[in-house]
């Protein structure tokens, strides 16, 4: 089989197919680390990302054709699919996360790639593309959508994991700035509480690459907090 790029792939015996060329990586294995992935599936099977998938779901609505750029286990996106039944397509730079997500969710499609790069889609390809706390390629975003689709933005909003971190930074702002060429159509933040065991803590914490703390975290409650940015094309 061949990319629009030209490059010839394989689809994997773990149902994914992973296009990453040598000059995409910075390490042997990029994206994610093994405890990491595991880490952020343990805290989506015990529902704590799921208020967010549900304010995603319903800015879906009726598409067709969903991207998720930077899937990695695949939670949202699998989740979604078979939710709404649209059909999804997921890529991370993590050989690791695709082979997850394609075991846990065989109705998508899943690439390893290096997104920041090149998506490896035709122009026009979807509906809808999103990111959710991953990073943002706005060029090649704007290059795979449909006239009149729209890319779903979702990234930390200051207060989340406030008792863990601090307040943060607003990043809603700064994703307006780098998503200019589009018209921002919806914004909201979305907001939940959990109280989780000691070692959804330390997963929590693996998740978001912050060393434990000494003496350990334990059992506490935690905020999460997403701004959930809504862009369509301005031509």
């Amino acid at each position: 089989m061949v990319c629009p790029r030209g490059h010839c792939f394989d689809i994997a015996r773990s149902g994914y197919i992973n296009l990453l060329q040598p000059q995409d990586r910075r390490s042997r294995q990029p994206g994610d680390s093994p405890e990491v992935v595991a880490a952020r599936r343990r805290l989506h099977d015990l529902g704590v990302t799921r208020p967010l998938a549900d304010a995603i779901a319903s800015i879906a609505g009726s598409s067709r054709r969903v991207l998720d750029a930077g899937c990695g286990d695949g939670f949202y996106l699998g989740t979604l699919a078979g939710e709404i039944g649209f059909c999804g397509h997921g890529i991370d730079i993590s050989t690791r996360a695709a082979v997850l997500a394609a075991r846990r969710y065989p109705q998508c499609e899943w690439i390893v790639a290096n997104a920041d790069r090149f998506i490896p889609y035709p122009e026009g390809s979807f509906d809808l593309v999103w990111s959710i706390h991953a990073r943002m390629n706005a060029a090649e975003f704007q290059r795979v959508l449909a006239p009149g689709g729209r890319v779903l933005i979702a990234v930390p909003a200051p207060g989340d994991l406030i008792e863990l971190r601090g307040a943060g930074r607003d990043r809603a702002a700064r994703t307006i700035e780098q998503f200019a060429q589009f018209r921002l159509i919806d914004r909201r933040r979305v907001t939940h509480a959990a109280d989780l065991s000691a070692s959804a803590v330390r997963d929590v914490l693996r998740s978001i690459y912050r060393p434990f703390r000494s003496p350990p975290v334990g059992a506490t409650r935690l905020t999460f907090s997403s701004d959930v940015l809504v862009f369509q094309s301005r031509a």
